[in-house]
Order: structure tokens, then C-alpha cells, then sequence
């Protein structure tokens, strides 16, 4: 199956002046590195889990390729037009096959609108239907993501949340999109509802055609909803693969952390040793040096601290970002 999204060279950072902080600053070279040259392909249909610490670049990442942020340089080529390069109108009329759902269903809702509104604002900003067809398709869209026409005159205070998640996936969803970015979906949500929301995504994936970037904290969630697998580090990817082979055999000591931080039940068969990272995520005004992981890393080396490792490809679907799974073997000395 063919790549409907592909990803080269990504970057994107953040003028460190602006807002009341920078100002205070005043530095004019200061720039928040919150996207690092990213390479990424989502084949048609498929559905690829981002997975990494707040604050490691994946929200960012995720409106980027919808260009809700401005790519600071790098190349989107969706469905093989490369949308950096569009003007408004065209970058517009792109936007009905490439849609977001947000991690916050009370913030990313109007409050003064009601349901209806809301989710016929996409067709209506489009000029796709308008009257009864408009109604129409709202009343038929919240169906299928469990809600009903009883609902259009509702307002968002009036609902649980995740029935405003629901909400605003069929917001996400009337233009019948191709590629959704799924932006922490469920985070916002208690257990038991999210796994009803994640089955809504699945069973809406299946029955239209959809394409996912899933981006969770949660490699559990991850885990479940993906094919493939991203895990990402202050801006950069360190370890991709098919979602069995990450889980499975970890390559990235970072990755092998997160896997290791999943609770498990004490009957549990499966068990890793847990793997305690020192310290927090460095700045991403000043990144290290080097491998951007090496300053948690218990396993750092020399060359670690000296040389960034690049994403290898290593067993033929699987790939990581690090000196001691390279190719070539650890370089350098303890």
C-alpha cells in the first residue's frame, strides 16, 4: 500500500522573543527547537503512533503537517503534493482531506455555539451544503459518532467529556477527510470512557477509509491503535517501527524507559526491570550536544556526548537513532 503521507527534513522553531517571556528575554537569537528534522511516512489506511514525553515536540509535530504551525523548513508531501509549497486558496481547499481532533474537548469547543453549529462550520466555511443538506449531513455524522440529531441544539457545557470528544470528531470527520491528526484524544478522558473513544476511532478508520497520526504519552494507547510506531525525543525520532517489533524488542534505551514505566499487574507473566531516567527533558532553547538522550542515558558513551546518531535502519522494517544499535557497532570509550 502506498505512503499517503510522507515527511522529509521537518523542522520547526520557535522565536523564544515573543510573548511576555521572550520580551523579558531579550535576546534576538534565541529560537525553541520544538521540531528537529523529522522523516516520516504513513502508508493509506495505516495508522502510526507518536509516543513521547510532554513537552518532547509531538503536538507540535502534528499541526505542522496540517501547517496549523508554519514548518520553519522540510518537506509534506500529502498524497504526493507538497503542501508547504501551497498559497492560501490551494493550502484551503487541501485542509477538507487533512483534519485535526484536539486533546481538550472543553477547550476546543465554542461555548457559545451549539452542536449543530459547531459541526456544520467546516462545510459551511467550505461552502460544501447549506439548508436541508447541511442538516443532513451534521445529523448524520453525529450518528456515527454516537450522538443524535436530539443533540443539535445542545451547547457543550450541557455534555460529559466524551461526549464533546465525540463532538468534536464529527467536527473533524463532516468533510470526509483523508488523514487525521488524533492530538492526545483521550488523554483529557477518565479510563473507562476512553477505550469507548478509541473503539469510535478504530471502527471509524475501518469504515472510512481513514489515516491516523496518533499521538499519545501513553505507550499503552499507543500500543493498541497503531500498525507502526514513532517514538520521539526533543524533536527528534529515535526509534520507528511496526508496532509488534517496538513492543517487543525495543532498540532505543529510551524506548526500553518507556516501556518499562507500564504498570503491570502482579500475576503478570511479562515483566521488565524499571528503568529510572535521571532528570528532565533538557531545554529546547539549548538542547546538549551530541545524542539529545545521552544526559538521562545510563548506557551513554563517549561518542554520545561528542556526535548525534542518525535514524539507521537496522533489520529491515525497524529503525533507531543511537550509537550503541548502530550498524557499526559502539564507537568510543566508557
Amino acid at each position: 500500500m502506498s505512503d499517503l503521507l510522507r515527511v522529509t527534513g521537518l523542522v520547526k522553531h520557535f522565536d523564544a522573543r515573543r510573548g511576555v517571556f521572550g520580551r523579558m528575554l531579550g535576546n534576538p537569537g534565541i529560537l525553541v527547537q520544538a521540531v528537529n528534522g523529522v522523516d516520516l511516512n504513513i502508508g493509506a489506511g495505516k495508522t502510526l503512533g507518536l509516543i513521547g514525553e510532554s513537552g518532547c515536540g509531538k503536538s507540535t509535530l502534528g499541526r505542522a503537517l496540517l501547517r496549523l504551525h508554519e514548518p520553519t523548513s522540510g518537506e509534506i508531501s500529502f498524497d504526493g503534493t507538497d503542501i508547504t509549497t501551497l498559497d492560501a486558496t490551494a493550502l484551503k481547499a487541501m485542509r477538507q482531506r487533512m483534519q485535526i481532533i484536539f486533546q481538550d474537548p472543553y477547550a476546543s469547543l465554542n461555548p457559545r455555539r451549539t452542536v449543530g453549529e459547531i459541526v456544520a462550520k467546516p462545510l459551511q466555511i467550505h461552502k460544501l451544503a447549506s439548508g436541508s443538506e447541511l442538516k443532513d449531513r451534521v445529523v448524520s455524522i453525529l450518528n456515527r459518532v454516537g450522538l443524535n440529531s436530539s443533540h443539535l441544539n445542545r451547547y457543550p457545557h450541557q455534555f460529559s467529556g466524551g461526549q464533546r470528544q465525540r463532538i468534536g470528531i464529527a467536527r473533524a470527520l463532516i468533510m470526509n477527510p483523508k488523514f487525521v491528526v488524533c492530538d492526545e484524544p483521550v488523554s483529557a478522558l477518565d479510563v473507562s470512557i476512553q477505550a469507548q473513544i478509541i473503539e469510535l476511532l478504530d471502527d471509524l478508520k475501518q469504515e472510512l477509509g481513514l489515516t491516523y497520526l496518533f499521538i499519545s504519552h501513553d505507550i499503552s494507547v499507543i500500543g493498541y491503535v497503531s500498525d507502526r510506531i514513532a517514538v520521539m525525543y526533543m524533536g527528534k525520532i529515535v526509534e520507528e517501527g511496526e508496532t509488534s517489533e517496538v513492543l517487543e524488542n525495543p532498540m532505543h534505551p529510551y524506548t526500553k524507559a518507556l516501556l518499562s514505566s507500564v504498570p503491570h499487574l502482579e500475576k503478570s507473566t511479562t515483566r521488565r526491570d524499571r528503568i529510572r531516567l535521571k532528570g528532565d527533558l533538557p531545554s529546547p532553547i539549548n538542547p546538549p550536544k551530541g545524542c539529545k538522550f545521552h544526559t538521562r542515558c545510563p548506557l551513554a558513551i563517549d561518542i554520545c556526548r561528542q556526535k548525534e546518531p542518525a535514524l539507521e535502519l537496522l533489520n529491515g522494517t525497524q529503525s533507531a537513532a543511537c550509537h550503541l544499535t548502530s550498524a557499526d557497532g559502539p564507537k568510543g570509550g566508557v
